[in-house]
Parts: C-alpha cells; structure tokens; sequence
C-alpha cells in the first residue's frame, strides 16, 4: 500500500515518490489518497485510520469525511469502519478490564500502548463514535457533491427534483431510443423497420 500527496498550507503539494504506508505508524496530515490495487487492503485500511483519528482524539467521527467511488463501496465502507471502531472499543474494553487478549489486533494493541487514563479517554471517544455513527459523511463522491449542493441552499442554485446517478447507460438508452423513434416517425407514414438497440 502506498500514499501519495498531503495537503499543504495555501494549495495542495504532490509528493514526488509513493511512500510507504503502515497502519500503526505516523497518521497522515490534510488529505491523503490510498492507491493499491484491487484487494490490498484499502478498506481496512481506511477503517482502520478513521477509528485511529477517532480514538486518538485528533477528529470526531462527525468531522471525517470519507469518499469513494460506488454505492457498494460506500456500504460496505460504512460497515467496514462501525466494525473497526466496535472491535476497537470492545478490546480497549476487554485490556481496562483485566481480560487482556486480541494480541493479534494491531490496532487495539496500538491504541493500548498508552498510559492507563489515555486509554480511557480512547474507549470513550470511540463509544460516542459508535453512538454519533449515522452522523459520519462516508458517502460517494455524487452523494457528498449533492450533499454539499443542498446544504448551500438558494445560494447553490440546484433543483430539489434533481436526482445525480452513478451511470448514465441506461438515460443514454431512452435518449438514443426516442430520437430514432421521432426521425422513423416524421421520415415516414410506414412502420419502421429494421434494427433496435
């Protein structure tokens, strides 16, 4: 998994060479992009940094704003991340307790690896996360653009009754299906033949 860019004061600073990424390591500042190939570990990934920042206190879960690309995605996405913040929670919980265990979670042993009061000031940031989840922007990036258009309300000048799709195969289709429709019907008085799409 490789990082690239952070947002910098006044603009945005391109780093100039991927760099290596480690989950536990140092969290990254301003805007980051994930880029790895299919089944490396983005989501994970993600889950696992949104509890991080969560449970470290740097950003409320309502403060996070986490993009991707499909509807699918998003869902799993949202799952993914109360997930990890539910498993994060309940292990802080288990090592405060006594219990000890999930050695082989590298997130809670990070997030334990902190003086005692620390560590409870984790799990409550993370039980408020869990409780204030609806309120986390992780949304597509038509969904989030929407989101932010309404918000801005007469000034955003957007019609209500405007609906932004992912795909627009399928309102291409209809287009492409009235227009030979109207040109076979005022081209002549005899049924069309011939192929439809």
């Amino acid at each position: 998994m490789t990082t690239t860019g952070s947002a910098a004061e006044g603009g945005m600073a391109m780093a100039s060479r991927p760099l290596s990424f480690e989950v536990c390591g140092d969290l990254p500042r301003g805007m980051t992009l994930l880029q790895a190939s299919a089944g490396t570990g983005k989501t994970f990934t993600i889950a696992a940094l949104t509890t991080r920042y969560v449970a470290e206190g740097l950003v409320p879960i309502d403060r996070l704003l986490v993009i991707t690309f499909t509807r699918m995605a998003t869902g799993e996405l949202r799952e993914r991340v109360r997930d990890r913040l539910v498993r994060a929670h309940d292990g802080l919980v288990d090592i405060l307790e006594g219990r000890g265990g999930h050695l082989d979670d590298e997130i809670v042993q990070h997030l334990a690896a902190v003086p005692r009061e620390e560590m409870f000031r984790c799990r409550d940031r993370l039980a408020k996360a869990i409780a204030d989840f609806d309120a986390a922007t992780i949304e597509t990036t038509h969904g989030f653009c929407l989101q932010v258009l309404y918000g801005l309300g007469t000034a955003g000048d957007v019609d209500r009754e405007v609906t932004l799709v992912e795909d627009v195969s399928d309102l291409m289709e209809e287009v492409v299906d009235d227009l030979y429709l109207r040109r076979s019907a005022s081209a002549s008085s005899t049924p069309a033949t011939g192929w439809f799409p």
